[in-house]
C-alpha cells in the first residue's frame, strides 16, 4: 500500500494544477450541499426551539379545529376534566408594532395567565424590571418583551409601545422581559389581551398537563388535541420540499465534478501508459494497476470532500450572519440562528464526495487494468473503449422515463430525481451511438483534412464519450434549468396578469397571520368608492384555517369572484352549479387537490366560527404564492355565513384621468394612522414580484456557468489524453507534411464533430429533464403546475456557445501539442 501511495503522490506532484481542478470540482459540490443543509438545519432548529419556548411543554394543547378561537368556558371545562392535573389558557396572535419612525413591523403577542404558566412554559413567565411592581404581570397596561423584540423595536424598560388592533393603536408600557428565544415576541396579561385585541370571551388554546397514565379528556368535534410533536412536524413540513430541492440543486455541481475527475484521471492514465507498461513487465499485476489509479481517486475525493465540508461550514456561518437562515424561501422570517453543526450529515456528504471521485475514476482505472504491457511498450496500445452494446444506454433511458411517472415517496419527488439521474447517465452512455448516427449521415467533404477529421471522428466514436461526457451533462443541466426557470417565470407572469386587473391596491396586513388584527371596517369600502377618480372598488378578506394537525394552515380568501374564468387563473373549465344545490361555491388551489383531495365536484368542509361550512368545489386555480393551499369563496357568501364584515385588501379601478398618488393620499387621510395602509400599483407589484423571482433563481444561473466551465475543462483534459495516446499518429502525419496549423485544424475538426453530436444530445436530454422538473418535480414538491415553455432561440444560443467554446478549447489543446517536435507532441502539461 505504501508503494502505491508513493506512485500516486509522484503523479500529484508532477501535475498539481490538473488534479487541483478536479479536487476543486468535488469540493465545490460538497461545499454547496453542506452549506445549504447547515443553513436550513440551523434555521429549522432555531425556529423549532422558539416554537417550543412559546408553546411550552404541555402534554396536550387544545385548539379550535379550524385554527380559530375556543370559548372562554373551555378553560374551566378542561380544568375539571378527569385526568387533567393543570390547565393554562393562552391567546396567541400576530399584529404590528409601531416603530419610532412611524413604520410598522410584525410582532407575535401572547396573552397568558402567569399564575398557571410556570410549570408548563417557564420561558414565557414575565420578569418585571427593576422598579416595577412584582405583580406588574397582571397589570393590563404592561407588556413584556423577549430579546429579539427589544432589538427589533429598539425599546427599553419604561418605554411605551403601540400595537395595532384593527384600525387603532393600543398603547402599553414595557415593564420587563421574558426569556423565550426566537423571533420578536411580546407577552401580556390574558384578560388585557382579550379586552384590547378583540378576544372577549375567547381563547386561542388551552395547554394541559395530565396525570401520569391518564387518557386525554373527551372533546367536542370542533376541538382538536395536539401534542408538542405536531407543532414541530408542521414546522418541518413548512420547508421540507424547499430544503430537499435546494440540496439536490447543490449536488448538481458534485455530479458534474465526477465527470471532471473522469477526464483528469483518463488523461493521467494516458500519459503514464509507458510507465504502467514498464511496471507491468516488472511484475505489477493488472489488479494492482487498477488499485493505483483508484487510490489516487480516493485521495482526491477525500481531500476534496474535506475541503468542501470546511468550506461549506464557512459559507453557512457567513450566510447565517449576513443573510439570516431564510435562503430566500420566506419560511423562517425574523430568525437569525446560530450555526448548528450536524456531524452525521457532514460525514454523509464527505462520503458522497469521495464516492463521486471513485466513480469518476473507475473507467480509467479499468482501462489501466486492461493494458497489455508488451504492446504498450511498443506504442501499440491505446485507451480506446471496447465496442459495447447500446442496450445499457437504452435501458437507463427507459428506466428514467418510467420513473418519471412514479408517485411521490413520503411527499417528496424522490423517484423523479432518480429519473433525472437515469436520463443523464443514459444520455452520456448513448454518446457513441448518437455520434455514429449523426456523423454517418454527414456528407463527406472533398477536402482531405476535413474528410480525415470526420472519418476519424466516426471511427473513434467510443472515444467521444470521454471527450464530451462532461459537456453533455453540463449542457443538459443548463438547458433543463433554463427551461424550468423560463417556464416558471412565464407562468408567474400570466398568473400576475390575471390576479392584478385593478390599477391600485391597498392592504392592511402584509402577512396572513396578522390579518385578524390589521383590518378595515366594512364602511371603508364605501368611502373609497366615493373618492374622486375611483370608478370601482373590490374588497377581500383573508384568514387562515387549519385543516390538518400536521400541516400548515390554509388561506381562505373571500372576494368578489363573479365569472371565475376571468377573475381567477383557472386550470381547466369551472363546473356549473347543479340544479337545486344551495351550497356555496368555492375554488381551490392545486395544492388543495394534492394535499386534501379537493377535486372539482367534491365537498370541502371549512371550519368557521365554531361550525363547519360545507362548500362545493367548482374549479381549481393556480396559486404560486401559497404552497400549502388556498380556498377562494364569494365575499357575499362568506359574510352571510360568518357575519364577519372586515376587510384586509382593496382593489381600486381608477378613472383614465385619475392620479394614483392623489387617491393614495385621500385613502390614507381616512385612516387613524396612514402607516396602517400600504399601497402599490399593479405594475409595481408585478415588477417587485418578478424581481424577487429572478433573485430567488440567481443561484441556478451561477450553477449553469459552473457546470459548463467544468464541462469545458473536461473537454480539455479528455482531448489532452487522446493527444497523448496519438504520438505515433502525429509523428507520421508530421513526416507526411502536415503543418502545425493543419494538426490543430484536424483535432479541432474531430472535436467539433463530437461536440455537435454532444450538443444535440445535451439539448434533447435537457428538454427531457426539464419536462420531468416542470411536470413532476414541481407538482410533487410544491403542488403547483405550469406550462412547459421552450425558448428555442436561447437554447440554440446556449448550444452554439458551448460548441464554439469546446471547439476553441480543443484547438488550444491541439496547438500546444503540435507546437513541439512531433515525437514529443504528446507531452501535454497543463
Amino acid at each position: 500500500m505504501a508503494d502505491f501511495a508513493a506512485l500516486a503522490w509522484r503523479e500529484w506532484r508532477h501535475h498539481p494544477w490538473r488534479h487541483a481542478a478536479a479536487l476543486l470540482a468535488v469540493a465545490l459540490g460538497v461545499a454547496l450541499a453542506a452549506s445549504v443543509h447547515l443553513i436550513n438545519a440551523s434555521a429549522l432548529s432555531e425556529f423549532s426551539a422558539a416554537l417550543r419556548a412559546t408553546n411550552g411543554e404541555p402534554d396536550l394543547t387544545i385548539t379550535d379545529a379550524g385554527g380559530g378561537a375556543l370559548p372562554d368556558a373551555a378553560y374551566a371545562r378542561l380544568l375539571a376534566a378527569p385526568g387533567v392535573r393543570q390547565a393554562s389558557p393562552v391567546i396567541a396572535f400576530e399584529t404590528y408594532a409601531r416603530l419610532a419612525d412611524g413604520t410598522r413591523t410584525p410582532l407575535q403577542v401572547l396573552g397568558v395567565d402567569a399564575l398557571t404558566l410556570a410549570s408548563l412554559a417557564p420561558d414565557l413567565v414575565p420578569r418585571p424590571a427593576e422598579g416595577e411592581d412584582r405583580l406588574a404581570f397582571i397589570d393590563p397596561s404592561r407588556v413584556f418583551l423577549n430579546a429579539a423584540a427589544r432589538s427589533r423595536l429598539a425599546v427599553a424598560d419604561g418605554d411605551m409601545l403601540a400595537l395595532q388592533s384593527g384600525g387603532r393603536w393600543q398603547t402599553l408600557r414595557v415593564a420587563g422581559w421574558v426569556s423565550a428565544g426566537g423571533g420578536p415576541l411580546a407577552v401580556m396579561d390574558l384578560s388585557a389581551a382579550q379586552d384590547r385585541f378583540g378576544f372577549a370571551g375567547r381563547l386561542t388554546r388551552v395547554d394541559l398537563r395530565l396525570e401520569p397514565g391518564a387518557a386525554p379528556p373527551p372533546l367536542p368535534a370542533v376541538w382538536r388535541a395536539e401534542r408538542p410533536d405536531d407543532a414541530a412536524q408542521r414546522v418541518s413540513q413548512l420547508s421540507r420540499a424547499y430544503r430537499v430541492n435546494l440540496t439536490v440543486l447543490a449536488l448538481v455541481a458534485l455530479f458534474v465534478g465526477g465527470f471532471l475527475v473522469y477526464s483528469v484521471v483518463a488523461l493521467s492514465v494516458a500519459q503514464r501508459l509507458p510507465g504502467f507498461a514498464l511496471l507491468g513487465v516488472l511484475g505489477l499485476t493488472a489488479r494492482e494497476r487498477r488499485r493505483v489509479v483508484m487510490l489516487e481517486c480516493l485521495g482526491m475525493g477525500m481531500l476534496g470532500s474535506l475541503v468542501g465540508v470546511m468550506a461549506g461550514i464557512a459559507l453557512a456561518a457567513a450566510a447565517l450572519r449576513w443573510l439570516a437562515g431564510d435562503l430566500g424561501g420566506g419560511y423562517f422570517p425574523g430568525v437569525t440562528p446560530p450555526l448548528r453543526l450536524e456531524p452525521a450529515a457532514l460525514a454523509l456528504l464527505f462520503v458522497l464526495g469521495t464516492m463521486a471521485a471513485l466513480l469518476g475514476g473507475w473507467v480509467p482505472a479499468r482501462a489501466a487494468e486492461r493494458l497489455q504491457p508488451a504492446r504498450a511498450l511498443k506504442g501499440l496500445s491505446s485507451l480506446e473503449a471496447p465496442s459495447a452494446s447500446p442496450l445499457p444506454a437504452v435501458g437507463l433511458l427507459a428506466i428514467g422515463a418510467a420513473l418519471a411517472f412514479a408517485p411521490p415517496i413520503a411527499g417528496l419527488p424522490l423517484a423523479a430525481y432518480a429519473s433525472v439521474a437515469c436520463l443523464l447517465f443514459g444520455g452520456v452512455a448513448a454518446v457513441p451511438w448518437v455520434v455514429q448516427a449523426v456523423l454517418a449521415r454527414w456528407p463527406l467533404p472533398q477536402a482531405a483534412l476535413p474528410r480525415l477529421a470526420l472519418q476519424r471522428a466516426v471511427f473513434q466514436r467510443h472515444t467521444a464519450t470521454a471527450a464530451v461526457a462532461g459537456v453533455v451533462a453540463a449542457l443538459a443541466l443548463s438547458v433543463a434549468l433554463t427551461v424550468m426557470v423560463g417556464s416558471f417565470r412565464a407562468g408567474v407572469t400570466q398568473w400576475l396578469d390575471t390576479l392584478l386587473p385593478a390599477d391600485l391596491y391597498a392592504r392592511t396586513a402584509t402577512r396572513g397571520n396578522a390579518a385578524d388584527q390589521a383590518w378595515l371596517p366594512e364602511a371603508f369600502i364605501a368611502e373609497a368608492a366615493a373618492l374622486p377618480g375611483v370608478e370601482r372598488v373590490q374588497g377581500n378578506r383573508l384568514r387562515l384555517l387549519s385543516l390538518a394537525a400536521d400541516r400548515p394552515a390554509v388561506a381562505l380568501i373571500a372576494r368578489e369572484v363573479g365569472n371565475p374564468a376571468q377573475t381567477l387563473p383557472l386550470v381547466g373549465t369551472p363546473l356549473a352549479a347543479a340544479a337545486g344545490d344551495a351550497r356555496p361555491a368555492c375554488y381551490v388551489s392545486e395544492a388543495m387537490v394534492s394535499l386534501y383531495g379537493a377535486e372539482p365536484g367534491s365537498t370541502l368542509s371549512l371550519p368557521l366560527e365554531g361550525a363547519t361550512l360545507d362548500c362545493v368545489v367548482r374549479g381549481v386555480w393556480r396559486d404560486y404564492a401559497r404552497q400549502f393551499g388556498s380556498v377562494v369563496i364569494e365575499l357575499a357568501d362568506y359574510r352571510r355565513l360568518t357575519g364577519d364584515t372586515r376587510l384586509n385588501d382593496l382593489a381600486l379601478w381608477l378613472a383614465p384621468d385619475a392620479a394614483p398618488a392623489a387617491v393614495r393620499e385621500a385613502l390614507s387621510a381616512r385612516m387613524a394612522d396612514p402607516s396602517m395602509l400600504e399601497f402599490a400599483e399593479a405594475g409595481e407589484i408585478r415588477a417587485i414580484s418578478l424581481r424577487i423571482f429572478d433573485r430567488s433563481f440567481a443561484v441556478t444561473r451561477w450553477l449553469q456557468m459552473v457546470a459548463i466551465a467544468v464541462g469545458l475543462v473536461g473537454v480539455a483534459a479528455s482531448l489532452s489524453a487522446q493527444v497523448a495516446a496519438r504520438r505515433k499518429e502525429f509523428g507520421l502525419l508530421s513526416h507526411l507534411g502536415l503543418t502545425r496549423r493543419q494538426t490543430v485544424a484536424l483535432v479541432a475538426g474531430e472535436a467539433a464533430a463530437w461536440l455537435t453530436a454532444g450538443a444535440l444530445i445535451g439539448v434533447a436530454l435537457g428538454v427531457a429533464v426539464s419536462a420531468v422538473l416542470v411536470h413532476v418535480v414541481n407538482p410533487q414538491s410544491f403542488h403547483w403546475t405550469m406550462d412547459l415553455v421552450l425558448p428555442w432561440p436561447r437554447l440554440a444560443a446556449l448550444a452554439l456557445a458551448v460548441l464554439a467554446a469546446g471547439t476553441a478549447t480543443a484547438a488550444i489543446t491541439a496547438r500546444r501539442a503540435a507546437g513541439r517536435a512531433a515525437v514529443m507532441s504528446v507531452k501535454e502539461d497543463w
